[in-house]
């Protein structure tokens, strides 16, 4: 079979270096899916009524939340014999190892620190709208894993196939990587259009259910076509990814459920 209507990938993951600092295509889409994501949320808080200086407060949260949360949801659900056998491997980053479902968790436990003492600003008023900006930065990382040649899926015969001639394939994959950004890329515009629709007036937890359902959603039926990220999801019926996301998407049901039956939220709920 021959291969030459197949994309062939090999793509440096290293945009370029200066001595020991190295600029990577990774960590560069992931700082401009925060960046983006920090002018977004300055546009909600001052659209409504809210001090935007408070969005650089917040960004500190989501991005440590982020970066804590995903690289301890790797190493705890992946490869928890590995980590916990030398501890200081978890400081590691640079080597790699991030888990969305770790990440989610991370942002939704710093956001309930940022939101204690902070008037007008409840929890669910802040994740519903944070969760936009979100599904946009899940887009940008996805394309980050691209750039990595990693997180793809099983040989396909589709004329987009990819050939990651880094890791020394030789046959066309699934480029899963593309199918998850374009899925969040348009989870963030139905998630802003909804809060456009009620200009920002929805129920609380609406917009965080619906984000949860989506995403988490169309992660566990998107795992289906990926390879095994450890040795352990072998011969499993659902993979890490999928369990984890059985939750998630469970927790967002009742979320919009629960919005349902609550209507829409008046103004005074909001400032209380």
């Amino acid at each position: 079979m021959a291969f030459l209507n197949f994309i062939h990938w090999n793509i440096d993951p290293e945009i370029f270096s200066l001595g020991p600092l190295s600029i990577r295509w990774y960590g560069l889409l992931f700082a401009l899916g925060f960046f983006i994501g920090q002018y977004i949320m300055t546009k909600i808080y001052k659209n409504e009524g809210r001090k935007p200086e408070d969005v650089d407060t917040l960004t500190i949260y989501v991005v440590i939340g982020t970066v804590v949360g995903a690289r301890l949801g790797h190493c705890l659900f992946y490869q928890p014999e590995y980590y916990l056998a030398d501890p200081i491997r978890i400081l590691k980053v640079w080597e790699g190892g991030l888990a969305s479902h770790g990440g989610a968790i991370g942002i939704l436990l710093a956001l309930y620190y940022y939101t204690k003492n902070r008037a007008g600003q409840s929890y669910l008023w802040v994740v519903d709208r944070l969760v936009i900006p979100v599904a946009l930065a899940g887009s940008f990382i996805r394309l980050g894993n691209l750039m990595n040649s990693e997180i793809y899926g099983h040989e396909t015969n589709l004329p987009w196939g990819f050939i990651f001639e880094r890791n020394g394939e030789t046959l066309p994959m699934h480029p899963t990587q593309i199918y998850e950004s374009l899925a969040y890329l348009s989870i963030f515009f139905i998630l802003k259009t909804m809060y456009n629709k009620t200009q920002g007036q929805t129920p609380h937890g609406k917009l965080l259910g619906w984000f949860l359902i989506l995403v988490f959603g169309f992660r566990f039926a998107i795992e289906f076509l990926k390879n095994d990220q450890v040795a352990f999801e072998a011969g499993m019926l659902l993979n890490m990814g999928q369990i984890l996301s059985i939750p998630a998407v469970l927790g967002g049901i009742f979320l919009v459920y629960r919005a349902s039956k609550k209507g829409l939220v008046q103004e005074e709920e909001l400032v209380k």
